[in-house]
């Protein structure tokens, strides 16, 4: 048996589209230097299990049997999710902690730290009600 903690999947969204409007090269080179030491420390200390780039079109699927598609992204521009990293750490702090870290955070993006889970709450609940329906 292993003595070794335990490690938890967190995913982080990246928000934030069009950050580099009004940024001049040397601005956007400097930005990008930043955040790929960002990534490749994060790589290096195997805590990223995938991360990537979003594309900023996309459609969403609505309604009954998915009757109504439109075109994405579909936040305002400035909230829409730009990518994602999906970590494995410690804990929620560390995952914090991480977000915190991001050069992201300095240029106007902010960053979702959600947490993921194994199995989905509703599906344990409605396993619940039907043992309860079923008298067990």
């Amino acid at each position: 048996m292993s003595n070794e903690p335990s490690k938890s999947l967190y995913l982080l969204l990246i928000r934030g589209t069009h950050w580099e409007s009004g940024m001049s090269p040397d601005d956007i080179q400097r930005f990008m230097g930043l955040f790929t030491d960002w990534c490749d420390r994060l790589a290096d200390q195997g805590k990223v299990v995938s991360s990537h780039p979003l594309a900023h079109e996309g459609k969403l699927i609505s309604g009954k049997g998915g009757r109504t598609v439109a075109d994405g992204p579909f936040a305002e521009s400035k909230e829409a999710v730009g990518g994602f990293f999906l970590l494995e750490v410690d804990s929620a702090e560390e995952a914090m902690a991480i977000a915190k870290a991001s050069p992201v955070l300095e240029y106007g993006g902010s960053i979702e730290v959600r947490p993921v889970i194994q199995r989905c709450s509703t599906m344990d609940r409605a396993a619940e009600l039907s043992k309860i329906e079923q008298g067990s």
